[in-house]
C-alpha cells in the first residue's frame, strides 16, 4: 500500500518530469523532451491531425523540425499544475504560457490547457498521454481563443 510519504515523492518526480520536459523545449533538445513518453503514448497535440499514437507521437524528427521553426528558445511555463496520484498511475492538469518567435519574426505568447496521464513502469513515472488545448470562440467563427490570459 502506497504511504503519503511515497504519494509525496512520487507528486515530486512528476513535477520534476514535467518541468525537464519544458526545460528541454526551451533549449530545443528533442530526444530529451520525448525520454519521459511511454512507447504507447497517446498524444492530443494542439497541430493536426486529432491525435498521434505509440511511435508516431514520439517521433524526434517531427519534434525536431517543429523545433526547428522557432528562432531561439521557446518557454514554456507550466503554471496551476495539480497532480493526482495513485499507485501505479497518476494525471496532472495545468494551464500553461508558451513564448518565442517563430523564424519569421512573428513572435507567440500563447496560453493553453494542458493534460498529461501518467504510469509507473518499472518504478519510473512515464507520460503515457498527453492533450493539450486552446478554447475556441463560441460566436459561430471557430476562432480559437489565443488572446485568453489566466
Amino acid at each position: 500500500m502506497t504511504t503519503d510519504i511515497d504519494r509525496t515523492t512520487d507528486e515530486a518526480q512528476i513535477r520534476e518530469l514535467l518541468a525537464d520536459r519544458a526545460a528541454a523545449t526551451k533549449e530545443r533538445d528533442a530526444r530529451r523532451f520525448l525520454a519521459s513518453s511511454a512507447p504507447d503514448l497517446v498524444d492530443f497535440s494542439l497541430a493536426p491531425p486529432l491525435q498521434y499514437k505509440g511511435p508516431e507521437a514520439r517521433d524526434q524528427r517531427a519534434v525536431e523540425a517543429w523545433y526547428a521553426t522557432w528562432d531561439g528558445p521557446i518557454e514554456v511555463t507550466v503554471t496551476q499544475l495539480e497532480i493526482t496520484v495513485g499507485d501505479d498511475v497518476a494525471f496532472g492538469h495545468s494551464i500553461n504560457r508558451m513564448h518565442g518567435t517563430k523564424t519569421d519574426g512573428f513572435e507567440v505568447e500563447l496560453w493553453s490547457r494542458a493534460t498529461v496521464g501518467l504510469r509507473k513502469i518499472d518504478g519510473t513515472w512515464k507520460i503515457t498521454h498527453t492533450h493539450d488545448s486552446v478554447p475556441f470562440l463560441m460566436d459561430g467563427s471557430g476562432l480559437a481563443a489565443l488572446d485568453l490570459k489566466p
